[in-house]
Order: C-alpha cells, then sequence, then structure tokens
C-alpha cells in the first residue's frame, strides 16, 4: 500500500549501535500499540516487553544490567498475538509491533542493515494499514486511498520522525548516554504511539 523505502543503502553507513538505535526509537514509538492491545484484550505480557526494550535502551547507554537478548526472543515471540485468534482490527499493530521488537534484538545479535530497514518499512506499513481500515472506503479508488495515505498528518509524522532519527544518528559516531536519553524521549513521543493512540486511553 506504500512506497517500498530505500532504508538499507542509508543505514549500512551505520555502526552496529546506530542500528540498535534507529530499531529501537522505531520500536519504542510502536510500543503504545501492543501495550493498549494487550490490557484490553487481556493478552501476554506488556511488563516483560517493557522490560526488554527498556533493556536494549539501557545496553545502548551503557547502564543498568546485562540482558542477553538471544534468550529475550523467546519471550518477545510468546507475545505475538495470533491475528486467527483475535479478529479485530488492534491485534495488527500490536503485532507490528511485537515484531519490531522482535527485529530489534535481531539486529543487535546479528549487526545487519536489512533489519533495521525492515523496521523501517514495518512502522510506515502500520501507519498506512491505519489510515485505511479507519479513513478509507470502498468507493475510493486506489489512487485515492495512496494520496489519502501519504498526505495524512499521521503518515507526515511517521516520515519526519524516522527522517529526525536518521539525522540524530548520523552526527554522532560513537553512543552517549545523554544523546540516547535523548532520542528515548523523542520516541517515546509522550506515550503516543506512530497510529495516534495511547495505553492511558
Amino acid at each position: 500500500m506504500t512506497e517500498l523505502l530505500n532504508l538499507e543503502p542509508e543505514l549500512e553507513t551505520f555502526e552496529p549501535w546506530q542500528l540498535t538505535a534507529f530499531s529501537a526509537a522505531l520500536t519504542e514509538r510502536m510500543f503504545p500499540n501492543f501495550a493498549l492491545f494487550a490490557r484490553l484484550v487481556e493478552f501476554g505480557d506488556a511488563a516483560k516487553l517493557r522490560q526488554i526494550l527498556d533493556g536494549v535502551w539501557d545496553s545502548l547507554s551503557g547502564q543498568g544490567a546485562k540482558m542477553n537478548f538471544e534468550v529475550q526472543l523467546d519471550a518477545v515471540e510468546a507475545n505475538m498475538p495470533d491475528l486467527d485468534e483475535f479478529d479485530m482490527y488492534g491485534a495488527l499493530p500490536a503485532l507490528d509491533a511485537v515484531v519490531a521488537l522482535n527485529a530489534t534484538l535481531n539486529c543487535i545479535l546479528e549487526k545487519d542493515a536489512s533489519v533495521a530497514a525492515s523496521i523501517g518499512q514495518l512502522s510506515r506499513e502500520c501507519v498506512a494499514t491505519f489510515l485505511e481500515v479507519s479513513e478509507g472506503d470502498d468507493q475510493m479508488s486506489d489512487e485515492e486511498l495512496v494520496k489519502l495515505i501519504n498526505t495524512h498528518d499521521l503518515m507526515q509524522a511517521e516520515d519526519a520522525f524516522r527522517d529526525e532519527v536518521i539525522e540524530r544518528l548520523r552526527s554522532l559516531k560513537h553512543a552517549k548516554p545523554d544523546f540516547i536519553a535523548a532520542l528515548r524521549e523523542l520516541a517515546r513521543n509522550e506515550g503516543v504511539s506512530n497510529i495516534g493512540i495511547s495505553d492511558d486511553d
């Protein structure tokens, strides 16, 4: 539904910590989608996933106890909602958030730019699907739907956020705790996700 982002060439110049920080930032912004879903339908362990994502941030800033990210993959996968089981739209962005966290851990383990790039694409698709479900209608042509999605405030915010994360990361060769803290705060977006929802809703 959205054009494919060609993030890989851009991210290939990044150091492993920058790839992880990019992945963590996009996952952080998607996380309320899972947290709200988990609370509303009493699914999974949002606190555990929050702890794992916090562990990623802590490892970036060199603070907190060391976490074995390979071991955490099982915990993340156990929290992926089964779309056959949940016949509701909210399961989709919730699943996207968990897939993004899974990919972030793989990014740490494999140091692969293509994994980080896939999270960028996933986050954008998540916004596009939300807009198609919430604002699209059967009377629209494909062109009209694409225009609605690409010009919508949420998509503009998505693209601006991703560009800002890349820009900030490009400006720094080594991770610094205050830089990581500021990036995390940017990604947290006052608890509002990439599709404009909050777990406080």
